[in-house]
């Protein structure tokens, strides 16, 4: 292939040849999204398009919720959501097998929340949370 052809097929939508296309979703891991998009689109003024590859939430434009299904092939089909400040560590330390440090957004606080292994109340306390953090005052609730 050519490499003006391959930057051509680059906009298809197609996988180029050679190319390993996303892995299909299980049954389970779909579960976890239907999960996870309940719980936000509960929440007022709560929006979900696509960002980066994967189901967001947003409140008024920003971003408070991001499903992760095997991000990078990291193995996690999670949650990413922001943190109050210092909450973040104490998470992790208190429970790794359900919180740990996402990329790009756990350098701000954001924690990765493992979806096997927390309840659907505790999952809704922590989106409740960075809904709250995110939502303009007026939305609050």
């Amino acid at each position: 292939m050519t490499p003006s052809s391959a930057q051509k097929q680059r906009g298809t939508g197609r996988p180029r040849p050679g190319v390993v296309a996303h892995q299909r979703q299980t049954d389970s891991d779909s579960e976890h999204l239907r999960r996870v998009r309940r719980i936000c689109l509960a929440l007022p003024g709560s929006t979900e398009k696509l960002s980066h590859g994967e189901p967001t939430f947003f409140v008024n434009k920003k971003v408070f919720a991001m499903f992760s299904n095997n991000h990078h092939n990291d193995g996690h089909i999670a949650v990413w959501v922001p943190a109050p400040p210092g909450m973040q560590p104490l998470l992790i330390k208190e429970n790794p097998r359900t919180y740990y440090t996402p990329p790009y957004v756990g350098v701000r606080g954001w924690i990765g929340i493992e979806l096997e292994n927390i309840d659907d109340e505790d999952l809704s306390a922590h989106i409740h949370e960075a809904w709250q953090m995110i939502a303009p005052k007026k939305r609050k609730v």
